[in-house]
Parts: C-alpha cells; structure tokens; sequence
C-alpha cells in the first residue's frame, strides 16, 4: 500500500482558499456588482475624454480625465482588495470606513467633474458622451453609498448596524437576565 493511497480519500480540497471571497464580511454580492459597475463606466468616461482630440478650454477636460481615470483605477484596486483574500494582507483595519468615505468622495468628485466639463466644452458627442458616463459612474458611486449605508449603518458610528438575524430582532439578552436565567436553571437541578 502506497503513502499515496492512504492519504488521497480522505484529503479534500479547502473551500476557503478560493481566490474570489465573494460575499465577505467586507463586500456582498450586490455591492460587489455595483463595484464592477463603477470600475466599467468610470473607465468608459476616462476612455471618451481621452479620445477628445481638441478643446477650446483645457482645463476643465483635464480635471474631469484626472477624476474619471482616479475613479476607475483606484475603485479597480479597492474592488480587486475586498473582493480577493489581499485585503488580510494589507495592515487597515477599518475598510468599512476607508470604502465608505471613498466611494462619497469620488461621487462628489465625479458629480463636481462633469458639471464642469458639461458647461466648458466644445459640444462634440464624444464630450457629451464622456459627459454622461461620468454622471452615471456618479449615480453608481451614491448608489454603493446608499446600499452600505442602508445594509451596514454610518461607519462612524459606534453603533454600526447589525447584520439581520433568522426571526430574532437582533437585541442582546441583558447580563442580569441571563444571569438570572442561570441561577434558576441551576436551582431547579
């Protein structure tokens, strides 16, 4: 009998070394899409602005391709780092509020951008397309603020939200009742 027999029924592969951890405690699955979604037309209105080829003010097109190309590879590094077993690696611990304060500031960012990039520009269809994907990467971005808001509370608060619980209201039993619970349960012994 050969070492290879012995071992190889009963070793079986581990589930948690998959290489995608979606859902996680950091990213579910509707926020992971909306994440997808943010990463494709934040790089779709990069790669319009970038094909505008000549502009009567120049500093507003530099602006919204600063934003829109910041939008896009920084969401694709937060996306690859919560959706993939890296983020244990990095030395943050508050990735609910770095995720949250982030995704606010680039719908800020993005909704100052295209403003003015819509009021300063020739009126070409690749500025107005470059335009309204950058609007709609910033209605993507105040929807992922709006879900996590919605699913796990203000992350600055002490208080987050629970996470839902099978039928319970998710409150904690007092320590004097279930002090109380254990006393009777041990008299009545």
């Amino acid at each position: 009998m050969a070492m290879d027999e012995v071992y190889s029924p009963t070793t079986a592969p581990n589930p948690k070394t998959s290489w995608l951890l979606v859902p996680s405690e950091h990213l579910d699955k509707p926020r992971f899409i909306l994440k997808v979604l943010e990463v494709l037309l934040s790089c779709v209105a990069f790669a319009l602005e970038e094909t505008v080829s000549s502009c009567i003010s120049c500093s507003p097109l530099y602006f919204f391709e600063f934003v829109s190309c910041t939008a896009f590879l920084f969401t694709l590094l937060l996306l690859i780092l919560l959706a993939t077993p890296l983020h244990q690696k990095a030395t943050i611990s508050c990735w609910p509020t770095l995720d949250f304060c982030y995704s606010a500031l680039i719908a800020a960012l993005l909704f100052i951008s295209s403003i003015v990039f819509a009021a300063n520009n020739s009126g070409t269809s690749l500025e107005i397309s470059a335009v309204m994907f950058g609007f709609l990467a910033m209605f993507a971005f105040l929807a992922d603020v709006g879900l996590f808001w919605k699913t796990k509370g203000f992350p600055f608060t002490n208080n987050p939200k629970a996470p839902p619980s099978n039928g319970g209201t998710g409150a904690v039993e007092p320590a004097a009742e279930k002090e109380k619970l254990t006393n009777e349960a041990n008299n009545a012994e």
